[in-house]
This record gives C-alpha cells, sequence and structure tokens, in this order.
C-alpha cells in the first residue's frame, strides 16, 4: 500500500499548484488521475489554447502552464498514480483514509483533496453496435497508456482534434498500419499536426480516410475488423484491425464520487469557504468540482483555495502545532 500525507484526486492545474502549496508545509502529496499524463483538460484537450487571465502571464499556452506547475512541484517529490481512476473512499481509525483505484492501487492518506476539475473525465464514445464488448483489453481503447503496445499491431484510429492527430503521428512509426479516421475534410488540430498528418498519409504511412465514419466493428472474443463508410459517398469498406482508438474527446462526470456521502448540489462538491473542507473532516474540495456562493470557474481562483487549503489541512494533520507562515521571499523553497 502506498502512504502519503496527502491525496489529490485529480492532477490538474489546480492539484498541480496544491502539491507546491502542501510542499511547503513539508507535507508531501500522491495525485491520482484516470487521464495517463498530468493536466487534466488543459493537456488532454487544449494544450495549445492560450489563456490570458494566469497573473504574471499575459498569455500562456495551456501545456506550458502545466509544465510549469509540475516544475515548480518538483522539489517537494511528489508521486503519481495515472491512467487508473480512483473507485473507493474508506476511512481508517482516526486519521486516515484508503483510496482505491479500478486497478486494485491503495493510497493511504491523512487528507483526501479533491480536485477533480468537472469530475471524472469519461471518452465520447462512437454510435457503433458492439463497441462495449471489445473494451477492455479486447481491442477497443479510448487511452493511449502504453504506446509499445502497438508496435507492429494493425491500427485504427478516429478523430480529428489535436489529440487524434498526435497520436497518428507518433503511432506512425510503431504500427505495422495505421489508418486514421475523421467526419470531415478538414482537422481541428494545429496546423502543423495536420501538415505532418497528410505528408504522413502522402508517403503511404498512414491510410487517411476523410468524410467518413465507422459503421461497424466485428469480431468474436477480440476485435477482428472495423467498418468505415464514406458520407459522401455512402461506400463501405471494411479494415482488419488489432486495435481500434476512439478520440472523440471526454465528457465530466463526477463518477464514483457520486457515492462517497458527500454534500453535492447538483454535480458539484459543497464546500465550507473558510478553508474548502467539505463535510467529511479531513476530505477538500478545491477547483472545478467544488460550489459556494458566488463561485467563479477560473483556475486563478482554484490556486487561492488550493493555498487556504494547504494551511486547514496541515492543523487538521497537526492538531495542536502553532504554525507560523512565512513568505517564500523570506524562507525560500525549501525541499523535503
Amino acid at each position: 500500500m502506498i502512504t502519503t500525507d496527502i491525496a489529490i484526486v485529480g492532477a490538474g492545474p489546480v492539484a498541480l499548484f496544491a502539491i507546491f502549496e502542501a510542499g511547503l508545509l513539508k507535507m508531501r502529496c500522491h495525485l491520482i488521475d484516470y487521464l495517463p499524463q498530468v493536466g487534466g483538460q488543459l493537456s488532454e484537450i487544449y494544450p495549445k489554447k492560450p489563456i490570458y487571465d494566469i497573473p504574471g502571464y499575459p498569455s500562456v499556452l495551456a501545456q506550458e502552464l502545466i509544465d510549469n506547475l509540475v516544475k515548480q512541484a518538483e522539489p517537494f517529490n511528489p508521486a503519481y498514480t495515472l491512467g487508473e481512476r480512483i473507485e473507493g473512499l474508506e476511512k481508517r481509525g482516526e486519521c486516515d483514509f484508503v483510496l482505491t483505484t479500478n486497478m486494485g492501487t491503495q493510497i493511504q492518506a491523512k487528507v483526501v483533496v479533491i480536485a477533480g476539475g468537472l469530475g471524472c473525465f469519461e471518452p465520447r464514445k462512437p454510435e457503433v453496435a458492439g463497441l462495449d464488448k471489445f473494451e477492455n483489453g479486447k481491442g477497443v481503447s479510448y487511452m493511449v497508456l502504453d504506446p509499445e503496445k502497438y508496435r507492429g499491431k494493425k491500427v485504427m484510429l478516429a478523430g480529428g482534434g489535436d489529440s487524434a492527430l498526435d497520436w497518428a503521428i507518433y503511432l506512425s512509426d510503431l504500427c505495422s498500419d495505421l489508418t486514421l479516421v475523421h467526419r470531415s475534410e478538414s482537422f481541428r488540430g494545429a496546423p502543423d499536426s495536420v501538415s505532418k498528418v497528410m505528408k504522413l498519409a502522402e508517403e503511404g504511412k498512414i491510410r487517411l480516410l476523410l468524410n467518413s465514419n465507422l459503421s461497424q466493428i466485428n469480431g468474436d472474443d477480440i476485435l477482428k475488423s472495423v467498418g468505415v463508410v464514406n458520407t459522401k459517398t455512402n461506400e463501405e469498406q471494411v479494415i482488419e484491425v488489432d486495435n481500434l482508438i476512439p478520440r472523440f474527446g471526454l465528457s465530466p462526470k463526477l463518477g464514483p464520487i457520486e457515492h462517497w456521502v458527500l454534500n453535492l448540489d447538483k454535480n458539484a462538491i459543497e464546500v465550507n469557504v473558510d478553508d474548502y473542507s467539505t463535510n467529511i473532516p479531513g476530505v477538500y474540495a478545491i477547483g472545478d468540482i467544488n460550489t459556494y456562493t458566488n463561485k467563479l470557474k477560473l483556475i486563478l481562483c482554484g490556486f487561492h483555495e488550493a493555498a487556504l487549503m494547504s494551511h486547514s489541512a496541515y492543523k487538521y494533520m497537526n492538531p495542536g502545532v502553532k504554525y507560523t507562515m512565512k513568505y517564500t521571499t523570506v524562507q525560500g523553497v525549501n525541499t523535503f
């Protein structure tokens, strides 16, 4: 079992900044996120989107902000469990929580912080009959957790955003046969990525099917082939594949958190604005996943919440211990 001071559910910008704030108070953090990388929405959905309301940055790209937050947190040696979703939260004894993931990983912590943005992001699935039958290791995956898994395989990607384009470029060197299916003639991704994909298609390294949708999925116990129909000609072709990776974005859902006996308002967690604690002592919620009067879903507001939460968590973990806050301009950033 993994042990830590603070277990943070989520690995978006607010969660990453919480590592820094907790680290200043000598508390170690372990982050758990269902996505295969840190960054939450910023990295998964719009990494190249400029953000204009981060103090000190007239403009900063979403992924650049994430990279800087990761670097800022590094002195405090955070740990990460990625590609796994928290399923259970259990209180053990007077001061410990145990979180269990869908992969059976267990993390024991004195404090739990829910920083899951809009909730647990679940993949948007194409409307193809029988798709679910081939999930869970039988050929259909919605995230690329281990690219080496696709080396020498026949793979089909579906989607037209940055993620689909980026993975098409990356996997073109690993797969024996790679197909990219997109419903339109134009892509939503970065122009540079589009140009690279077009060049790979011209070189024969990618089979590019535009104006096309997935129409059928075939196989017995494992995936064998996928049907693709051209929406202009209605012509359908069936392509042999080992793996299908639909990349149609993510849909936020509260997920298992909904069953944790937290006070909820619709799909958000109610908190005390004094310290962003929930109705469960030792459990906090920061960022877009919480709600209170005059709540603003802004990253900079989440940073403020992370700071107040950290000081409250310190008091919760160290009852009766007096702490005098010192500015980083005075004490610097002391590592563990």
